[in-house]
């Protein structure tokens, strides 16, 4: 680290702590207000369901996977490039955020950035993850928070708070499940009817504050039909592991049956390393029917060894035979409630 990169660190976190301290004046006085009783605020709610609207339709206005290969015009792929509108979009969503987070505000005019200034969405001041942990950063009054989601780091830190509102539930589900679609589903003859959807994670009911199983379970509502089962369960020390004979059993079904329909197995990292574990101590190796694929994501969170990226989909090929084509890698940020998918897998053509 050089002289003046370590400078301006020093300098930035200075910066964070005379904000949070102002922010911690002002909460005092805040708590004492009258609580905002009415449902989601007016303005946001509308912006909330007009981009809803976008997400939804979103692949006929601009194809997900001509922008993910090199976008339109021959654009480098980013993430303005979704809508022509996107900047308009963002900076109407910036003033909002302005005006009804008050904690994301002070940050704001901390840094001297204002809605009244700002001309394009890469101006937007972002926030640093530990803010969330320090700050109530959310528009929504504490009567109108509905869910509330947590960081997943490791169980000794203190987690990140992300309050949610049904309306704002609904941006997220919309957004994870048109980008999960597109991904999962694009260029491939998975067949979702009868299909088998295992889900290396505790149930919704054991984790209601993790972002990521809600995206779980709203896969399993769009796919409908689907028979699911979610393998995870809680240790003692609060820590997610697998039930084994269950996952096995969710896996294997009924070895002697041929044409088997394919499996959607999700999963976090650390999770496919307990399995992969658990089947090579014991060497096993399981069959997944044609067709299936692994979606993993999550990293390894201190909760297990950590493997290189290359080593991880090799051993799941191995030992539970899905073909490299078919193993997608999905990063989220509870933060952003957005998801990333691996681009090299995403633009390959499933088996």
């Amino acid at each position: 680290m050089n002289a003046q990169f370590g400078a301006q660190m020093v300098q930035r976190q200075s910066r964070l702590q005379r904000e949070v301290l102002v922010l911690s004046c002002r909460s005092a006085v805040a708590e004492n207000q009258p609580a905002n009783k009415h449902r989601m605020n007016k303005e946001l709610s509308s912006f909330a369901a007009r981009l809803r609207e976008l997400i939804s339709v979103g692949d006929d206005v601009r194809s997900f996977h001509s922008i993910a290969t090199g976008g339109f015009n021959n654009e480098p792929p980013h993430v303005g490039s979704y809508f022509e509108n996107f900047n308009e979009l963002a900076l109407e969503l910036f003033a909002l955020q302005f005006k009804h987070n008050a904690a994301y505000r002070t940050i704001c005019e901390a840094r001297g950035v204002t809605p009244q200034v700002v001309e394009h969405w890469t101006q937007i001041p972002a926030v640093p993850t530990s803010a969330f942990k320090e700050l109530e950063l959310t528009s929504l009054a504490p009567v109108e928070r509905t869910a509330v989601f947590h960081s997943s780091g490791t169980t000794e830190q203190k987690p990140s708070r992300h309050f949610h509102h049904a309306e704002s539930l609904a941006v997220y589900e919309a957004s994870l499940w048109t980008w999960f679609e597109q991904n999962i589903f694009a260029n491939s003859k998975f067949k979702i009817q009868n299909s088998k959807l295992v889900v290396l994670t505790p149930s919704p009911g054991l984790v209601p504050h993790s972002s990521l199983v809600h995206m779980f379970e709203i896969v399993r509502q769009k796919l409908g039909g689907t028979e699911t089962a979610f393998v995870g369960k809680i240790a003692a020390d609060g820590a997610w592991t697998l039930d084994f004979d269950a996952t096995l059993a969710a896996l294997c079904g009924n070895s002697k049956l041929k044409n088997q329909n394919p499996k959607l197995l999700l999963g976090t990292a650390f999770s496919f390393v307990h399995l992969l574990d658990y089947l090579v101590e014991r060497n096993l190796r399981v069959e997944l029917p044609a067709g299936s694929r692994v979606m993993e994501t999550g990293g390894y969170k201190n909760r297990s060894r950590a493997l290189p990226k290359a080593e991880l989909p090799t051993l799941i090929t191995k030992r539970l035979g899905v073909p490299r084509e078919n193993i997608l890698c999905e990063y989220g940020m509870s933060e952003l409630s957005s998801q990333a998918y691996d681009a090299e897998i995403q633009n390959s053509k499933f088996k």
